[in-house]
């Protein structure tokens, strides 16, 4: 029996919420789109009853649940899931985003000429819905122009979690990334870029979920650390090579 095209990695963290509407979600949109898919989601040892919700859904063999046996950081679990995947094609898509997933057959037009299609809410085309609080959107925009200086890295929207890969592509870059915490996605797309690979940033449908968790001030003083260590990291591993030929050449 075939595999599935599409592999959807969710990475989750305290979604008991949202998580099985989300997931519903995204089954009826990936269903809408023709072609074979799986989801793998990797709860990040949530502790408010993520897992329980995300059980009843099991029954559908497309969906697979991950379970991290401590909190091991965002990007351990993206990097695990991307590990399990079985697709041709895979998409990074945090919990929230689901929404975004209107974008997506453009996404996978995109990705018949590119190794990695990158969603971006800065993008031209971006349509955003509600947007994040004015200091947020100060403060991580500075942050993202920081990310952008110290990789060398042209990509607008660094740490938008909708992103699409070919399989070749993912592996490579995976498997060469070492961040666990919230800088691995600029890691990872400077990594890819370090490696040859062709990519493409397109402007996506996107909203921002109310009342998020995350403290911008204490982050950001993880993430410089992490920042650093991403760039040497990238360099080092730029000098060795690439770790496979680029899918679609450069042109």
């Amino acid at each position: 029996m075939p595999g599935p095209r599409l592999t959807v990695v969710i990475p989750a963290f305290e979604e008991a919420s949202t998580i099985a509407e989300a997931l519903t979600e995204a089954r009826a949109r990936l269903d809408g789109l023709g072609l074979a898919w799986e989801i793998v989601v990797v709860d990040n040892a949530s502790t408010d009853g993520t897992p329980e919700e995300i059980a009843p859904l099991l029954a559908d063999p497309r969906l697979r649940l991950l379970r991290n046996d401590v909190n091991r950081g965002k990007g351990f679990s993206v990097r695990r899931g991307v590990s399990e995947k079985r697709g041709e094609l895979l998409l990074h898509c945090d919990a929230d985003c689901v929404s975004s997933f209107v974008s997506l057959p453009r996404m996978l037009e995109l990705i018949a000429t590119h190794d990695v299609v990158t969603g971006s809410r800065l993008a031209p085309g971006a349509q955003v819905g509600r947007r994040q609080p004015l200091r947020r959107r100060i403060v991580g925009r500075a942050f993202v122009g920081l990310c952008r200086l110290v990789l060398a890295e042209p990509t607008r929207d660094l740490f938008c979690g909708f992103k699409l890969w070919r399989a070749e592509a993912a592996r490579a870059v995976y498997t060469r990334t070492r961040l666990d915490g919230w800088v691995f996605d600029a890691e990872t797309i400077a990594m890819a870029r370090a490696l040859g690979f062709t990519l493409s940033e397109l402007g996506i449908c996107w909203t921002d979920r109310p009342g998020s968790r995350l403290s911008m001030g204490r982050l950001l003083l993880a993430a410089v650390p992490d920042l650093a260590r991403a760039r040497a990291h990238v360099r080092r591993e730029a000098a060795r090579g690439p770790a496979v030929r680029p899918t679609v050449e450069p042109t």
